[in-house]
C-alpha cells in the first residue's frame, strides 16, 4: 500500500490547471492539451523530463525539499498546496512498520472540555481532522442539531454536508462549504493516508455522494481558515456568524471551533434566542419537536 496514486493525480491536476501563457512560456502552434506539458514543468522545476515523468508516476521517495520547492513553484501552487506535496513525500518514504503503526484516536482533555463550555453565549466544539465534533457546548449543539440529530452523521460535518438533504438549506453556500470539507479531507490524506479510520471515512463518502466523489476528483486543498459562515437555521434563521479556528498546541490535530456574531446585529439577536431556546428543559424541547411552534426572531 502507498500513496503513488494520491501523488500522480495531484501532480497532474495542478498540471492541467496552468495555461503556457500563465507560466509565462511562449506558445507555438495548436496544443492537445490547455495546461503544460511534462517537458515544460521540468523545464520551469529545472529538472530533466525523465526526472520529472517519475515524479508524476507517483514516486517521491527520497526527493530533496530543494526539488519539490522548484516543483511548487513550476506548478505555482499556493500555501496549502505546497503543505500538501510537502506531506505526500513524507508519507511516500514512510517505513513499511510506520504505514501500519495503529493510528491513536486523540481525546479531548478536561481542560479543553471545561474552555469550551466556558463559552455559553458563543457555539463551540473540538474538532478533529475527520471533521469529527467530539465535544460541543449546548449552543454550538443547538447551532448544529440537525447534524446531531440525525445518527447516520455520528456528529461528523462531512456526513452531514453530503448524506443530510437540510445541509443545502442550512448552509447558505452549501457547495462552497461542502467543497472546502472535501479540501481539509485531501489534505489529512495526504498527511495520513494509513489513517484506515479517514480511509474508511472517504470511501463511505465516495460510494454513499456523486456530489462528493466529483468533488474529491479535483484533488482541491484546503485547510482550515478564519472566515464567515452565512447559516439558515430552522429555529432561528438566517445567521451571519465568524468562525475562529484555533488548533491545539499539541500533536493532537484537534481544533476549538467558535462562532460569534457582531454585537448590534440580527445575526447576535438570533445566538441569543438560540442559547434560550437550548437552555429550555428537555420536556419542553421534546413538546416542541412534537407540534408546537418554537420561538423565531421576529
Amino acid at each position: 500500500m502507498d500513496n503513488r496514486d494520491a501523488v500522480s493525480a495531484f501532480l497532474r491536476s495542478r498540471r492541467d490547471k496552468i495555461t503556457p501563457e500563465q507560466a509565462g512560456l511562449p506558445v507555438y502552434g495548436q496544443r492537445r492539451v490547455s495546461g503544460l506539458r511534462r517537458g515544460e514543468v521540468a523545464s520551469l522545476a529545472g529538472v530533466s523530463v525523465e526526472y520529472y515523468t517519475r515524479l508524476e508516476r507517483g514516486n517521491l521517495r527520497g526527493v530533496s525539499d530543494s526539488v519539490l520547492d522548484a516543483l511548487a513553484h513550476a506548478l505555482r501552487l499556493d500555501d496549502t498546496e505546497r503543505v500538501y506535496l510537502y506531506d505526500l513525500a513524507r508519507a511516500a518514504g514512510q517505513t513499511p512498520a510506520a504505514r501500519t503503526r495503529r493510528t491513536v484516536r486523540p481525546t479531548v482533555r478536561p481542560s479543553v472540555t471545561r474552555i469550551v463550555e466556558g463559552m455559553p453565549g458563543l457555539p463551540a466544539y473540538v474538532m478533529n481532522n475527520r471533521l469529527d465534533t467530539l465535544a460541543a457546548n449546548p449552543l454550538g449543539r443547538a447551532l448544529y442539531s440537525e447534524m446531531y440529530a440525525d445518527p447516520t452523521c455520528g456528529g461528523n460535518v462531512a456526513r452531514f454536508a453530503f448524506f443530510n438533504p437540510a445541509a443545502r438549506r442550512f448552509y447558505a453556500d452549501w457547495e462552497r462549504m461542502a467543497r472546502f470539507a472535501v479540501g481539509a479531507l485531501r489534505g489529512e490524506a495526504g498527511k495520513s493516508p494509513y489513517d484506515r479510520e479517514l480511509s474508511n471515512l472517504i470511501g463511505e463518502l465516495s460510494t454513499r455522494s456523486d456530489a462528493f466523489r466529483v468533488m474529491w476528483g479535483s484533488h482541491d486543498v484546503y485547510a482550515f481558515r478564519d472566515t464567515t459562515k452565512r447559516l439558515n437555521h430552522p429555529l432561528v434563521g438566517d445567521l451571519v456568524l465568524d468562525q475562529e479556528t484555533m488548533s491545539l498546541p499539541d500533536e493532537s490535530g484537534l481544533s476549538v471551533v467558535v462562532y460569534s456574531a457582531p454585537p448590534g446585529t440580527a445575526a447576535e439577536d438570533g445566538l441569543t434566542l438560540l442559547a434560550s431556546w437550548s437552555a429550555t428543559p428537555a420536556r419542553e424541547q421534546d413538546a416542541e419537536s412534537a407540534g408546537e411552534t418554537p420561538p423565531r426572531r421576529p
